[in-house]
């Protein structure tokens, strides 16, 4: 921030100078604190009061005080809809075309939000608001994401005074890779002394506004409160999952009517909307095996206890606002990111990482685990049929531009201001509405210029007009929006929408777009592209229009593992082979750990024992990684494929003395070898019948493991002597035949026919 030109006159002495101070910023005389809460994954009826019978009473209540806005929409997809919320434009306009793990060498893809559109706490911190994040972030690039930094992407960096929570799209709920201001920290309890970070990140998000009301009274603040809930790990409390044993036993078919009646009862939807029929690829429940309805079922259970768990700490929130006065003039918005997720397949999944593997789940195995679901021996997500009922009565998903995947519930609550309280509004709203209708209703002008940089212009329309008491009849002031994401595409222009669901490699050109009356067809059921092919072609016109309008451009639809495999990563870790580690060291999260998961590899350590046990090196987690410790003086190797383990022990105790330990792990297409090395001799080996491409999305532990990759030891199992360099030799990426795997990863975790 540039200093203020001094405004006094300095002579010889203070008695022939004049003093001058700076005016410090103060917000608009009135101005209201602004609380932002970010679901994730959760679909449009997810909510109770969108339609579910899910139990979400402290969202509910803000709800009953508040507004709920049921034609309000996102990007598809997390990242993106983060981006827009906080700048106001589109996502391909500030580089968040996909998620931020991305950089493909194109404008629209940097995995990072450009200087040239500053955040909204860079925004409301200029003004003097107190501004605080806490939770997911998933705005940086994740090679940026490391100990190391560079930091310019983070929070603090983007305009928050104070952050905690997680940089990557996703976490462990009982042991996440947590982050304090700028720097990582080990979670402050365990899972079996009760700790779930919802609770942790609930209590730093009051202990901010207790601090800020205590010592600020008179200026208002800013919280960004992104809940890990409900994107996968669907985990929770076991007294949580208890409470829904047997509850969703009568299958998603049953729900989905149940909820879409609720929905018309409600006002949710209009009494004359269309259910559409099954999204492709969902079975009826009735059809399904014993053991399919059993897993399914189960998987559900897990979501609404994590979806019900987070609403409870959500409330303890609520709470302390109300406690500390402040509740009255706080402009509390809730919504999701996006529709319900898809990543759980056809069946669900048991581990979350098979999905990004291109492995469907087998359920025989895993009906055998029911009880480990919801747990820390777990990373589900829940099957399409599920995801299909959560976003009723919508078609399709996150990441599709079908309704399913960018229409979300979100409810603003404000009693200084909002009358109608349990109102709902239907005008047509997007994501990158947010900050312009914040900065209208605080009375601050978007800058022109922030921190010397010239700001692309805002292309969000204010939301605040429909605020107002008489608004609900009001139309809407929005005029345009269009939509894309991996290929797919759709466009809303006054009333109408065109969509394409786009198969990956498909000729943009030719492929079909549907056609829907939005105003008169809320779920999106009778497509009328055969009746109005003059308006269909006007709206892709439009589209295309926007596209180069908004930087949409070159279409990309590459996605998950076509992505990682063969998207241009940037940083250290993309380049080398060689990584030289020197413990004690903070965790290195998964995106700047050595790049193990498709390649052979060597990790060399030296090392001196002084007792028998310890981790030498521990990627991943319980479910699924790779872990080489010591246990009772012998080196040990145990590789988790998804809780199927394959390990050696060495044939020979490590000596006493200094000395190297190491594993060469060999790779054949997905199976491989591990060979146990001590001073440089093999002494011992298994075959791996069975390896991941991506390992984990949890990070690396060196002289320790906090999160255990296997249950022969308990965390944090801290090495027993003097751990010196840890070295890892990789091969060079495999990149080539990377395309190839990746489309027939996409026909398996698309659900492509």
């Amino acid at each position: 921030m540039t200093e203020p030109r001094f405004g006094g006159s300095i002579g010889r002495t203070v008695a022939e100078s004049t003093p001058w101070w700076p005016v410090e910023p103060r917000p608009p005389s009135g101005a209201p604190n602004v609380v932002v809460v970010v679901f994730d994954d959760v679909g449009f009826a997810q909510f109770a009061n969108f339609g579910s019978t899910l139990a979400t009473p402290n969202l509910d209540r803000l709800a009953a005080g508040g507004l709920r806005f049921t034609n309000f929409h996102t990007t598809a997809l997390c990242s993106p809809t983060r981006a827009c919320m906080l700048t106001g434009r589109n996502h391909h306009a500030v580089g968040m075309r996909a998620i931020s793990n991305f950089d493909t060498g194109f404008p629209n893809m940097r995995g990072a939000i450009p200087k040239s559109a500053a955040t909204l706490a860079e925004i409301l911190r200029a003004t003097g608001y107190g501004t605080y994040m806490v939770g997911k972030w998933h705005l940086a690039p994740m090679h940026e994401t490391g100990p190391a930094g560079p930091f310019h992407n983070w929070p603090l960096a983007r305009g928050f005074d104070r952050f905690y929570g997680f940089l990557q799209g996703e976490t462990d709920q009982f042991r996440p890779e947590l982050v304090h201001d700028q720097h990582y920290i080990d979670p402050p309890a365990t899972p079996e002394a009760g700790y779930h970070v919802t609770e942790d990140l609930v209590d730093h998000a009051i202990g901010y506004a207790r601090d800020h009301v205590s010592a600020a009274p008179d200026r208002p603040f800013f919280t960004y409160l992104a809940f890990g809930a409900c994107h996968a790990p669907h985990q929770a409390p076991q007294a949580y999952l208890e409470k829904y044993r047997g509850r969703f036993d009568e299958g998603w078919d049953v729900f989905r009517e149940r909820w879409f009646a609720r929905q018309k009862e409600i006002g949710v939807v209009p009494p004359d909307t269309t259910l559409p029929p099954r999204n492709p690829g969902v079975k009826p429940w009735v059809e399904l095996s014993d053991d399919e309805r059993a897993f399914a079922a189960r998987l559900m259970e897990a979501f609404a206890a994590f979806l019900e768990h987070t609403d409870h700490h959500l409330g303890r929130y609520i709470d302390a606002l109300a406690a500390l006065g402040q509740l009255d003039n706080t402009l509390f918005i809730a919504m999701s990111d996006n529709g319900a997720s898809q990543e759980g397949g056809p069946t669900g999944v048991l581990d979350e990482m098979r999905y990004f593997n291109g492995l469907a789940e087998d359920v025989a195995a895993a009906v055998k685990r029911l009880d480990t679901i919801g747990g820390p021996d777990s990373h589900t997500n829940y099957p399409w049929g599920w995801a299909m009922a959560g976003n009723t009565p919508l078609k399709r998903y996150k990441q599709n531009t079908h309704a399913g995947g960018v229409r979300d519930p979100f409810i603003v609550h404000w009693p200084a201001r909002i009358r109608d309280r349990g109102g709902i509004r239907r005008q047509f709203h997007h994501v990158s509405d947010i900050t312009p209708t914040l900065l209208e209703l605080i009375g601050v002008e978007a800058p022109a210029q922030v921190a010397g940089v010239t700001q692309q212009p805002m292309t969000g329309t204010s939301m605040a007009y429909a605020f107002a008491d008489d608004a609900a009849g009001v139309p809407t002031k929005k005029q345009t929006q269009y939509f894309e994401m991996f290929g797919h595409r759709g466009i809303w222009h006054a009333g109408w929408k065109a969509v394409c669901y786009h198969r990956p490699d498909a000729d943009y050109d030719t492929e079909t777009w549907e056609l829907y009356h939005a105003d008169a067809d809320a779920s999106e059921a009778h497509d009328l592209a055969a009746q109005h092919p003059e308006r269909l072609r006007s709206l892709i016109d439009l589209w295309w229009v926007e596209a180069g309008r908004n930087g949409v451009l070159p279409l990309d639809d590459r996605r998950g593992g076509a992505l990682f495999k063969t998207a241009q990563f940037r940083g250290n870790t993309a380049r080398r082979t060689r990584f030289v580690y020197h413990p004690p060291l903070s965790r290195h999260s998964a995106d700047v750990a050595p790049p193990t998961g498709n390649r052979p590899f060597v990790v060399t350590a030296e090392c001196t024992l002084t007792g028998s046990n310890g981790a030498i090196v521990a990627r991943g987690s319980a479910n699924g990684g790779y872990v080489l410790f010591v246990k009772d003086g012998h080196l040990v190797f145990d590789y988790n494929f998804f809780h199927t383990h394959t390990q050696v022990r060495s044939t020979r105790p490590l000596p006493k003395g200094p000395c190297t330990a190491g594993v060469r792990v060999e790779r054949e297409g997905r199976s491989g070898t591990a060979i146990l090395m001590i001073d440089g001799q093999d002494c011992g080996s298994v075959a791996i019948p069975e390896m991941a491409v991506m390992v984990s999305s949890t990070g690396m532990d060196i002289g320790r493991s906090i999160a255990p990759v296997c249950h022969d030891y308990a965390p944090p199992f801290v090495f027993e002597g003097v751990l010196g360099r840890v070295t890892f030799e990789v091969a060079a990426s495999r990149a080539p035949q990377a395309r190839k795997e990746a489309l027939a990863t996409e026909r398996v975790t698309q659900g492509l026919q």
